[in-house]
């Protein structure tokens, strides 16, 4: 593994052990040259993913890219991070589960919504408004009335 301080080839594993979710293992790395301490985290990958955009370029499934724009839809939001690294996974194992090695970006985000939509209603109108390409608050209500979200939902 390389040193991402120095960029040295060959790093120390000092400590390994299964992730929270124990879908990974995480090892704590040390860098002989620079003594730089970082974590990697090791995951099984059942097929390499192929990303069909909408502009029909392909690029590669990006499971970090994933949790980032999660993460964007859950800022502030009073979930617990362990839910959603589990919502991530979940994800990723029906993507690998489909069988297929290419798949259309909007799989992913129906997938996303999904899950969303079980997890935070705030956060699934939020990934949604990026998603569906909200352009004006009309196509927030609109989206709002088609989900049957209502102030009647936030009293649960």
């Amino acid at each position: 593994m390389r040193c991402p301080f120095c960029g040295h080839d060959e790093t120390q594993v000092k400590d390994s052990r299964p992730s929270e979710d124990g879908a990974a293992i995480r090892r704590r790395r040390l860098c002989p040259v620079c003594n730089g301490r970082f974590t990697t985290f090791e995951r099984v990958q059942l097929r390499e993913i192929t990303i069909l955009k909408r502009s029909g370029r392909r690029t590669p499934f990006d499971r970090d890219k994933l949790a980032r724009s999660i993460s964007i839809a859950m800022r502030k939001r009073p979930v617990e991070p362990e839910r959603v690294e589990r919502m991530i996974s979940t994800i990723v194992r029906q993507l690998e589960s489909m069988g297929e090695t290419e798949l259309p970006s909007s799989t992913i985000g129906e997938l996303v919504m999904k899950q969303l939509k079980q997890l935070d209603d705030v956060a699934y109108v939020r990934y949604a408004s990026v998603y569906r390409d909200f352009r004006e608050t009309g196509d927030f209500a609109k989206f709002l009335g088609e989900e049957g979200l209502s102030e009647a939902d936030g009293e649960r």
